[in-house]
């Protein structure tokens, strides 16, 4: 899938999470970090820590993107009117590889970065293959025709294990998806708790 698929769930581990609520996730079986000194004894996190973690999860949830793209996105959300930590979501769920994952065209964020790149997705019928494309209200996301028959897309479609949120209106059936709205932090459906204000924090220290 994308660099990252070979080791996504070391991300759950890492955090001691299961942070896309997935069943196969590692994290189910064993609640601790990966390698030879993953059962330590967690220590009390600094102020520092639990700000740093909450970033790390946050950024690993939309496919663990680099550090100088999510810096970026946090420091528009500072620039826009309204609530930082607000903004951020808002725009981070504004992301294409995000509303295709939504929209449960592909089983994990990953895919959908893959997806994307091979030019499976059009964007109000424009070919588009940049994950990170910022959509606005109101944009229309088509899996292209060729593509509509694919294993993957076909499988995923079927998955019980999450629903599409109401921000996102998804035709299975034409395989078009239109985004309705921008979300808020209470709109989206982490499987965990994300503190985007504590992301805040971190970066405005």
């Amino acid at each position: 899938m994308s660099k990252r698929e070979s080791s996504k769930y070391k991300i759950d581990r890492r955090l001691g999470e299961n942070i896309w609520g997935r069943p196969k996730s590692p994290v189910n079986r064993r609640q601790y970090g990966p390698g030879q000194h993953g059962q330590r004894r967690k220590s009390k996190l600094s102020d520092f820590g639990t700000q740093l973690r909450a970033k790390q999860k946050l950024k690993g949830y939309y496919g663990d993107v680099s550090e100088k793209q999510f810096r970026r996105t946090y420091e528009e959300a500072a620039r826009r009117r309204g609530d930082t930590s607000e903004n951020l979501i808002g725009l981070l769920e504004s992301r294409l590889d995000a509303i295709v994952y939504r929209a449960k065209f592909v089983p994990t964020v990953f895919a959908a970065r893959q997806f994307i790149n091979h030019g499976h997705v059009n964007v109000n019928g424009v070919r588009t293959n940049i994950g990170s494309y910022r959509c606005k209200a109101g944009d229309v996301i088509e899996v292209r025709q060729k593509s509509k028959q694919l294993t993957i897309v076909m499988d995923s479609v079927q998955l019980a294990e999450r629903d599409v949120p109401d921000y996102i209106e998804a035709d299975h059936n034409k395989m078009v998806a239109t985004y309705n709205r921008i979300p808020g932090l209470g709109d989206v459906p982490y499987p965990v708790q994300m503190e985007p204000n504590l992301v805040v924090e971190f970066y405005s220290r």
